[in-house]
């Protein structure tokens, strides 16, 4: 008890130290716990994004006939406090604009539409229609349009309905032809006996709700909102469950630096309190007593701030879905996840006190007499001994070990039942173990890295072969930071060579299924004169009209195959398709480019010949090409056109696709009206492909800027350490900076000295990050399984290693400025 009260009396009268200690240990609270909110807002954010079923449904009823007194009578059930009949109906505006009719609340927790201007329908007669929709369609407030709601029994067109916009709003899909009105509204509209599904939010005392809504609903499909949600994000995008996996993965890494942080922080801190433990030997403390007593120490600094950087971090991830609604992105909130912040809190105070019992077992080991010569020299040791070498090189060859297991079992290009997420986490266990063997080897890589890069900085002057050699000088406090930012550095770089693989993924399904930003269509099915497609080619808003004509065709005995004529190189979309073998290039007269699904149902491949029918004609073609899926526009097999013609296809064209002439939403509102002049009076219907696009791009951007914001958590405590490593080595050299001041180095010379070891730290870090980062992030983009190419972003990565370097540097502006005010005569007369 003696020694726990001279501990905590020392801190006491030190609070700058004790500052420094629990700052750090608050920053990776903070991570930790943010990186659990961070995962909570990504998950909800991505499944509200990608799924059409509103975050508070806790129960969903569909697939079955649903009458609307049946969807009326399940909200009266007991314990519901809501209850949402979906309809979905529609009908022509016009001659040709299709006007998706849907119903919904306009509020409350169950809505999918928000007001942004006048207010939401309330009878029967009135709309209101998203902002895309109100451009596209020349629809004002007030205005009135007839649509087409009402056909009778034998499919005939009854009156049109008059219904007057009287509200924008804003909702997850804005395709440019959706409105909404309340569920009594559109059933008044259209004469709906059924409705599509009916949504339920819970009263907080419900009870066994669904089995009661399952007993009134016989023959419907009664599931949990959360369920009905990823299969909605997952029929959108089935890569979900390999973007939570990666998701996992960085929560995985954010908790390997927490505790890589403070570790660090730690070692270095109390390596400057042997001294102080060495008199406490001297005076007969053994070593128990200071063990128990750093431990204690420890554990109170950690639960101090662990419960600080848990409410810090639980404002700052209430605070983001704010914040981020100011500029346009939309994000869920993370909610209050209980047991992960009495994990966090807990984690705190494990971290400590580990990170204390390293340097008080050292001091223990250590005889009174030998500590109290050592003073302040712990820092400038060199070597590591035999056990760190013998240490570091184990993990070294487990990081190894586990690189070469992943790369042995990464899939092939198309794998079937293919699990990503053993293969992802034995990437971040090999992470792991380099960044572990990187801790152990550290201080005898410093130097050679110092030389390699530090080569600017030498020749820059006295200043800067000063910093160099003060780096060099202490490799063990150079390595304990550096690695900090290598870390910091290293999910950064994954992040950026990850977003940018998945984005070019993304870009590439998308180039067939959307080649275009338009496609005209023919109703049921008509065909399209050769007249209109050059009109279309006349108007300045459009570019890259290119036609295309489709016929059914039969490969041996499988029938009801579509092949097309659409030009491989007419359109830059389709230059982003991703060829398993062969190229299209190489598509002329005589050849064919086949999907994935014909090369699997033939077991024909490159260079093969396959024979194609269509009616009483036939032909057969050299296949230049593979595509891993469907082909453009969901076709099995594309052909030159000549040979479709061969084939019986008629000289009018199957649908036109085009691009706007100028990009953004006015180019792409122009070019539409432009499509629509073009064909007024003829039946045709005009698609905008290129808001599926633009959809799965803001998918992409959201989850990349919550990673990186993760990941900017892990570099904000990189530049705490430094700037507590600073702290810490001016408090050291107070001595040899007063010998530098004293031979004639000014003031500034010594800011510049120190801040340029601050900088030379992120240079270090940051290169060793690149070094790790890039080939990890590579493995882990091969080990999803999702043939996403590997793209490196290098002008970003760049960017990336010149901010690491100026954060670093603004690190140590503060201890170099007070390390400069200390006078000479002061600084030589410390020990």
């Amino acid at each position: 008890m003696s020694v726990l009260r001279t501990q905590m009396r020392g801190v006491l009268r030190r609070p700058a130290r004790l500052l420094l200690t629990g700052l750090a240990v608050l920053v990776v609270s903070f991570v930790v716990y943010a990186s659990v909110l961070a995962q909570q807002i990504t998950e909800r954010s991505v499944l509200n994004g990608l799924s059409g079923t509103p975050e508070a449904v806790d129960l969903v009823v569909q697939n079955g006939e649903i009458t609307t007194k049946t969807a009326a009578a399940i909200g009266q059930v007991p314990g519901v406090a809501e209850a949402v009949a979906r309809i979905d109906a529609g009908g022509t505006v016009g001659a040709r604009d299709y006007l998706q009719l849907q119903s919904d609340p306009g509020s409350g927790p169950l809505a999918l539409a928000t007001v942004k201007q006048g207010r939401y329908p309330q009878k029967a007669g009135e709309v209101a229609v998203t902002a895309r929709t109100a451009e596209r369609m020349g629809m004002a407030l007030g205005e009135t349009v007839s649509v087409q709601l009402r056909y009778s029994e034998d499919g005939k067109p009854l009156a049109p309905t008059k219904v007057t916009v009287v509200g924008l709003v804003e909702a997850r899909d804005d395709y440019g032809f959706q409105a909404y009105a309340p569920t009594s509204a559109v059933i008044a509209m259209t004469g709906a006996q059924q409705v599509n599904r009916v949504d339920v939010r819970y009263a907080p005392d419900a009870g066994d709700v669904q089995s009661i809504i399952a007993q009134k609903t016989p023959g419907a499909e009664v599931s949990s909102g959360d369920d009905v949600r990823h299969e909605e994000a997952e029929a959108k995008a089935s890569g979900v469950n390999a973007v939570f996996a990666v998701i996992a993965m960085f929560v995985a890494i954010a908790v390997v630096a927490a505790a890589l942080v403070a570790t660090s922080t730690f070692r270095i801190m109390f390596a400057q309190r042997m001294r102080q433990l060495a008199l406490l030997r001297a005076i007969g403390a053994g070593r128990g007593s200071i063990t128990r007593s750093l431990a204690a120490e420890g554990a109170l600094t950690g639960l101090v701030t662990g419960v600080a950087g848990v409410l810090i971090a639980l404002g700052a991830g209430h605070l983001i879905p704010v914040v981020s609604g100011w500029f346009g992105f939309t994000m869920s909130s993370p909610g209050f996840p209980v047991p992960a912040a009495l994990g966090t809190v807990a984690l705190a105070v494990l971290i400590t006190v580990l990170a204390v019992l390293a340097p008080a077992a050292s001091a223990a080991r250590v005889s009174p007499l030998e500590a109290l010569r050592s003073s302040g020299t712990t820092g400038a040791r060199r070597d590591i001994g035999a056990l760190r070498w013998v240490t570091g090189l184990v993990l070294a060859a487990g990081a190894g070990l586990a690189a070469a297991y992943v790369i042995n079992g990464l899939p092939g290009r198309d794998p079937k039942d293919y699990d990503p997420t053993p293969m992802l986490f034995a990437v971040v266990g090999s992470g792991a173990l380099a960044f572990f063997a990187l801790v152990a080897l550290g201080p005898v890589l410093v130097r050679p890295v110092l030389a390699l890069l530090g080569a600017p900085i030498r020749r820059s002057g006295p200043v800067g072969r000063l910093a160099a050699g003060g780096v060099g000088a202490a490799p063990r406090r150079a390595a304990a930071i550096s690695v900090v930012v290598a870390l910091g550095v290293t999910l950064i770089a994954g992040a950026l060579v990850g977003g940018a693989s998945i984005r070019v993924l993304a870009e590439r399904e998308a180039a067939a299924s959307a080649p275009a930003d338009y496609e005209v269509t023919g109703e049921d099915q008509a065909p399209m004169p050769v007249a209109l497609v050059d009109k279309l080619r006349e108007r300045k808003e459009l570019s890259h009209v290119t036609p295309y004509r489709r016929i059914e065709t039969k490969i041996g005995n499988v029938e009801g195959l579509t092949a097309v004529d659409l030009a491989m190189g007419a359109l830059p979309e389709l230059g982003k398709l991703d060829v398993s073998a062969g190229s299209v290039k190489d598509l002329k007269a005589g050849s064919a480019v086949i999907s994935g699904f014909t090369a699997e149902t033939t077991g024909l491949d490159v260079g093969d010949k396959i024979t194609l029918r269509a009616g009483k004609n036939s032909g057969t073609f050299t296949i230049a090409a593979r595509l891993p899926d469907s082909g453009p526009l969901g076709s099995a097999v594309v052909l030159d056109q000549a040979d479709l013609t061969k084939l019986g296809a008629p000289t009018t064209y199957s649908g036109v696709l085009a691009d706007a002439a100028v990009t953004g939403e006015k180019g792409r509102t122009d070019g539409k009206r432009a499509i629509d002049e073009s064909v007024a009076g003829a039946s045709f219907h005009t698609e905008v492909l290129a808001d599926q696009r633009d959809q799965i791009d803001d998918q992409l951007t959201l989850l990349l800027v919550i990673a990186l914001a993760l990941i900017g958590l892990t570099v904000a405590i990189a530049v705490v350490g430094v700037g507590t490593t600073t702290a810490l080595s001016v408090v050291e050299r107070v001595r040899e900076s007063g010998v530098l001041r004293a031979v004639g180095l000014s003031r500034g010379g010594l800011r510049a000295m120190l801040t340029a070891e601050s900088a030379l730290y992120g240079v270090i870090g940051a290169a060793i990050g690149l070094a790790l980062g890039i080939p990890y992030a590579m493995l882990a983009v091969k080990a999803l399984g999702v043939n996403a190419p590997l793209a490196v972003p290098v002008g970003q990565l760049v960017v990336v290693f010149l901010i690491l370097v100026a954060l670093t540097a603004l690190a140590g502006v503060l201890p170099a400025r007070k390390a400069a005010k200390v006078s000479p005569v002061a600084a030589l007369g410390t020990e």
